[in-house]
């Protein structure tokens, strides 16, 4: 599914035009991102949770050149844990 289908789907659910869903989305995705810049976690109840993951430095091995090591820094990564909600319903 694309996020043009999920607008349409959305609009299509709740009644609204196409582009009050498109803005809604794009309205959502917003703040579960400023959220994340922020290191906070977005939980929606019987969805599931987008939290931030750090991830720590480690040496690597260079794929060109595999005698040669490299370091890879730390990172922070968005991760999503699905709900019970969810989950049962994929099952």
């Amino acid at each position: 599914m694309t996020k043009q289908d999920l607008v349409n789907s959305a609009a299509s659910a709740a009644g609204v035009t196409k582009k009050d869903a498109a803005s809604v989305l794009e309205a959502v995705l917003e703040a579960v991102t400023k959220s994340l810049k922020k290191g906070e976690n977005v939980t929606i109840t019987g969805f599931g949770t987008f939290r931030v993951s750090k991830r720590a430095a480690r040496t690597g091995v260079n794929p060109r050149n595999p005698g040669q090591k490299i370091k890879i820094p730390a990172m922070k990564l968005p991760a999503f844990k699905a709900g019970k909600s969810l989950k049962d319903a994929v099952r």
